[in-house]
């Protein structure tokens, strides 16, 4: 595997397991009724501490993987002096940030109660921040420059309550049939489904927003491979978008209908949108390797 492989999917891997904690602490630190939080906490331990983990080491191999980018040789990986230079540059100051945010998150895991769950929701959402000062979202300088940060940095966290959310989502789906929870995890999933119309929102404004700003007017964009992902990743998240719609509007009014499959057929549907939101990160680790359209 070669360098330019090795980063793509170590940077697919890092934003997954990102986007995972903090749409996990969502859960467990704000979106739960506070009695639920612990059980629901508890629920997500395997979650939140993986994620976690896989998001401190896939930051650290980031940032050895770009040093034997930007040296040229991967054998520069093992020299200080070429760790050094790497640190100097502007990626370099942004990922150090982002590895001790990453490594924040690692030791929250140490505490306990609700402490441990805001720790991790806010070591997810500064990790997120970090995210947009590095790649296309970091091309230019000056107000509209900050401007242009800060509109990713609001897209990856809208995307993070999304995306990040839907595995949390089905693991309530299975406490809801446990008649000691099934109250406080129904309220769990309907605030998630009420404050997600705004997460789903800003998630397509934002994500225009920075389209625009990265590569200008859409009609004037040519045919390449930057363009064509683009277009394949708009249209995958319009199924998803079909998918939460349909979810929401069409299926849970169905859950008390006598002999109704809306429940599983629920559950099959959030399953694809989560593949569907996997595929997308996959496509966007590949997009910020490519020159814009």
């Amino acid at each position: 595997m070669g360098l330019s492989t090795l980063w793509v999917s170590l940077r697919a891997i890092h934003f997954l397991s990102v986007l995972l904690l903090t749409g996990s602490a969502f859960y467990t630190a704000l979106l739960a009724p506070a009695r639920f939080r612990p059980v629901l906490a508890f629920s997500l331990r395997g979650i939140l501490a993986l994620s976690a983990l896989v998001s401190l080491l896939a930051a650290v191999l980031m940032l050895a993987t770009q040093t034997g980018l930007m040296s040229g040789d991967w054998r520069n990986v093992s020299d200080a002096e070429t760790w050094l230079a790497v640190l100097s540059t502007r990626f370099g100051g942004v990922w150090r940030w982002e590895i001790l945010f990453a490594l924040a998150s690692v030791l929250a895991l140490l505490l306990r109660g609700r402490l441990c769950q805001q720790l991790l929701l806010l070591t997810g959402l500064l990790q997120l921040i970090a995210l947009a000062g590095v790649g296309h979202a970091a091309m230019r300088d000056g107000w509209l420059g900050s401007l242009q940060q800060a509109n990713h940095a609001l897209h990856l966290i809208s995307a993070a309550f999304w995306s990040g959310g839907l595995l949390p989502l089905l693991l309530l789906m299975r406490d809801a049939r446990n008649i000691a929870h099934r109250a406080d995890a129904i309220r769990s999933m309907m605030r998630f489904s009420r404050y997600g119309h705004l997460a789903v929102a800003l998630a397509l404004l934002t994500g225009m927003f920075n389209s625009l700003l990265i590569a200008g007017d859409p009609l004037q964009w040519q045919p390449t491979w930057w363009s064509t992902l683009l277009i394949v990743k708009v249209l995958l998240v319009m199924l998803m978008v079909t998918i939460a719609v349909i979810n929401r509007y069409w299926l849970v009014p169905r859950f008390r209908l006598a002999g109704s499959d809306a429940a599983t057929l629920f559950i099959r549907l959030t399953q694809l949108e989560l593949l569907l939101a996997i595929a997308v990160i996959g496509l966007v680790s590949v997009l910020a390797t490519l020159a814009p359209a």
